[in-house]
């Protein structure tokens, strides 16, 4: 978002910021955005105010009656907005919350997000994980409540988690304070580029499904040439997934795009068409 962004983010800043402010964020003040995302009862609003003290504000997201938190930090002479998304299961739309949450990471495109995971019940928190891991290199892994772990007798190896998803894990007590300070210099490593994560992603074995999402995908960057995970979004088309076809065919995809988005509206019910052959 600022001069100091990650290289690799460096020709999308604006488009970026454009998308953000539409999101209903004010950046002026701001060097970089961190969403916080995880499953509901994971301790994440422990770890928002543990990040932000009180130098934070709650309200609505734009058009919607759906709860948002921001605030803020400081770290390493840099300024941070933490946005606290809804808690969610999925990134596949079935409720309101989702859509917050799956919009933000995938129109804002912020420059950190911390998935915060619960370290007592890893299986289930990891399926968000790996479906954020899909649609963003730049996450830091959370793993939250350690300390109810150890008084569980549960063992859990955090460097063998980072070496299997290809981020930072960061084992977390947020109620004690426990590995905060560690956290933030996760975010910062990989808000500044000092540390490329290399994310696990879901291979595509299926016979047929690589050329059906490269056909689709390919038709998504001919309509909005600047469009960001495009093949996570063939993938949605592909299952069906109603709120993501309705997003292709009324051009609302090009929100990700918005110098081409006026240019290549008429191609989009074209991409959207192939999803269903």
């Amino acid at each position: 978002m600022s001069q100091a962004c990650p290289p690799s983010a460096c020709d999308s800043c604006q488009v970026a910021r454009g998308n953000l402010e539409k999101l209903g964020l004010k950046l002026d003040t701001w060097d970089f955005v961190v969403a916080l995302a995880g499953n509901p009862n994971t301790g994440k609003s422990t770890v928002f105010n543990r990040l932000t003290g009180l130098r934070q504000h709650t309200g609505n997201w734009p058009g919607k009656t759906i709860a948002r938190a921001e605030g803020g930090f400081a770290y390493n002479n840099r300024r941070y907005k933490l946005v606290d998304l809804p808690g969610t299961y999925s990134l596949r739309s079935a409720s309101p919350d989702e859509t917050v949450a799956r919009e933000f990471l995938l129109f804002g495109r912020p420059d950190v997000t911390v998935v915060v995971a619960d370290a007592t019940c890893l299986e289930r928190n990891l399926n968000l994980a790996l479906q954020i891991l899909q649609v963003t290199d730049r996450v830091v892994v959370c793993l939250n409540l350690m300390d109810e772990a150890r008084a569980n007798n549960l063992v859990v190896d955090p460097r063998g988690l980072a070496a299997d998803l290809g981020v930072a894990v960061v084992p977390c007590a947020a109620r004690s304070g426990e590995g905060i300070d560690r956290l933030l210099a996760e975010i910062d490593a990989v808000a500044t580029g000092a540390f490329r994560p290399q994310p696990y992603r879901l291979r595509l074995d299926v016979p047929g499904l690589r050329e059906a999402v490269d056909d689709i995908a390919g038709r998504l960057r001919a309509a909005y040439p600047d469009v960001a995970h495009a093949e996570w979004i063939a993938l949605r088309l592909l299952e069906g997934d109603r709120a993501v076809a309705e997003l292709v065919e009324r051009g609302e995809i090009g929100r990700l795009a918005p110098d081409h988005a006026a240019t290549a509206g008429a191609a989009a019910p074209a991409a959207a068409g192939g999803a269903g052959r």
